[in-house]
């Protein structure tokens, strides 16, 4: 009989540690996935932040100025447009063959 109470109390303490563990692993995982849950909506929030900047980057007015700005960039006007015309026009039913 004290030998069965025995194998008993082991199979006891075994199943307690194990719960423990079981327990301990569960609250781990559960604030590791609060945690990647945080970082997502950070990362969702950065995302929807930086196409606003981008939006607001890309302006046809932001646009022209740096281009006016950077790059020495005008405005097309007739006045500075150069036309360039064929030697050889093609003929007029072959266009764009």
């Amino acid at each position: 009989m004290t030998r069965l109470n025995l194998v008993l109390l082991v199979a006891v303490l075994v199943s307690a540690l194990y719960l423990v563990r079981t327990q301990y692993e569960s609250r781990r995982l559960f604030v590791e996935l609060e945690k990647t849950v945080a970082l997502s909506r950070q990362l969702e929030s950065d995302k929807e932040r930086l196409q606003v900047e981008k939006r607001a980057q890309a302006t046809p007015l932001r646009v022209e100025q740096l281009s006016r700005d950077r790059l020495q960039m005008r405005s097309a006007t007739p006045a500075i447009t150069q036309y360039v015309t064929y030697k050889n026009p093609p003929a007029a039913g072959h266009a764009h063959e």
